[in-house]
């Protein structure tokens, strides 16, 4: 399984973006989770939030009501949507998939930067 992320550019804080992430050479259904993560500038890579394979949700509480996780089937993508985003939210953001139970999330995309302006 591949992942390409895309869709992070830079804008003014109140502003929104939605990112993508492409799936190739499985379903989306058949990963048990996808999930966004977010590197800031001298900070650990952090977990946004993810999807499973029931349709599940979970996000952090520093984006809970902001951020929306979703997947598309028939695109076999998973889209982050980020809404009033703050200057906080400034970071290079991954999406990484869970193959299988006994496996974490072991497979990541390449980064997409979102800078948001104060």
């Amino acid at each position: 399984v591949q992942l390409q992320a895309c869709g992070g550019g830079l804008v003014q804080a109140g502003g929104s973006l939605r990112l993508s992430c492409a799936v190739s050479g499985r379903s989306i259904t058949s990963l048990i989770a996808v999930a966004w993560f977010r590197q800031a500038p001298g900070k650990q890579r952090e977990l946004v939030a993810t999807i499973s394979r029931d349709g599940s949700t979970d996000y952090a509480d520093s984006v809970k009501g902001r951020f929306t996780i979703s997947g598309d089937n028939a695109k076999n993508t998973v889209d982050l949507q980020m809404n009033t985003l703050k200057p906080e939210d400034t970071a290079v953001y991954y999406c990484s998939a869970k193959p299988g139970y006994l496996r974490g999330y072991d497979v990541w995309g390449q980064g997409t930067l979102v800078t948001v302006s104060s």
